[in-house]
């Protein structure tokens, strides 16, 4: 699991029916130096599945990869990444 950050939206015009009923938002993940304030350089951004309602800007923990369909066993859904959770702060060794 990585925390990341919302940076946007994406728009669908079709999705596969087990996917109805979320939003698919833009994330770029935080590394420790990132967290720490000790760099400012951008990751890779992925695409994410969403049903907690995360807003622009929020600090998510994402689940990627088969962990991120896990949470809609028995019936798999088609995703790959997952905000498994909307965090209020993040503490690294004593700093937020």
């Amino acid at each position: 699991m990585r925390i990341g950050k919302i940076i946007g939206t994406v728009t669908l015009n079709r999705s596969h029916p087990l996917l109805v009923g979320a939003t698919y938002h833009i994330a770029v993940p935080q590394p420790l130096a990132n967290l720490t304030g000790e760099s400012k350089e951008v990751a890779e951004e992925l695409v994410l599945y969403d049903e907690l309602g995360a807003g622009l800007e929020s600090i998510v923990a994402i689940s990627e990869g088969r962990e991120a369909a896990q949470p809609f066993y028995p019936q798999m859904k088609p995703i790959d990444a997952y905000n498994a959770a909307i965090l209020d702060n993040v503490e690294v060794g004593g700093k937020r």
